[in-house]
């Protein structure tokens, strides 16, 4: 894993001043203006905390549309890498306890993870976890199971990198499966409970694929196993 150096970290901060000024500012001038009662301090952090995390996303995104993310593999000491670091911040100190909670409702989570980036087609939830969703792409009529994983990303010792996982139509990621970087699952496809799709594996329409390393049992247009 790399170390993170103080470029990225002091954009951090001054992104992060950013958005407590805006979040402060906000509260004062929308619910600081109501009778709120007995209730008021309680009402007011907890408009801050909503506005804080509205500006953090709104920040976030503004960001990596100035500079954006890109796919493939990180150089080291590279513009890309100064980028994902900033990234990471917003992940570590912002989204990360939200989506690892399992408090937030799963239909709530669906545009969580539409604001942070990931490409959901109608009907389609997670009860699992999204990583990076900038490079996650799911069709219609999708769902992942609970507590399943969805990796996009590649860290090994120095090594970092980015590759998409695209997932068709009518797809089901079984509860505690992992699917890493690179995958590709066509329409109709299954992945069981607890099974581990290895980076870069092509999972066909209609297929099920099972176990550790995952692999094909049958297709489910034939039935038949292989």
């Amino acid at each position: 894993m790399r170390k993170i150096t103080w470029q990225p970290i002091i954009v951090f901060i001054g992104l992060c001043l950013t958005i407590f000024t805006l979040a402060t500012a906000t509260t004062i001038m929308l619910p600081g203006k109501l009778p709120l009662g007995d209730f008021r301090g309680v009402i007011m952090a907890l408009a801050w905390v909503a506005s804080v995390y509205a500006y953090a996303i709104a920040v976030y995104r503004l960001f990596l549309a100035a500079l954006p993310l890109p796919e493939g593999e990180i150089p080291e000491n590279s513009r890309a890498e100064f980028v994902y670091h900033v990234y990471v911040l917003f992940y570590l100190i912002f989204f990360n306890s939200i989506m690892r909670s399992g408090t937030p409702p799963i239909p709530f989570m669906r545009l969580i993870y539409l604001l942070l980036g990931a490409r959901l087609g109608q009907n389609t939830y997670s009860s699992g976890l999204i990583y990076d969703p900038l490079f996650v792409h799911m069709g219609n009529d999708s769902v992942v199971g609970e507590s399943a994983l969805l990796v996009p990303h590649v860290i090994e010792g120095t090594r970092l990198a980015h590759y998409p996982i695209r997932i068709g139509n009518h797809v089901t990621i079984g509860a505690h499966a992992v699917v890493l970087a690179g995958v590709t699952i066509g329409d109709d496809a299954i992945v069981s409970a607890g099974a581990v799709v290895t980076k870069g594996t092509h999972i066909g329409p209609g297929e099920i694929w099972g176990g550790v390393p995952a692999k094909l049992l049958k297709r489910r247009e034939t039935g038949t196993a292989t």
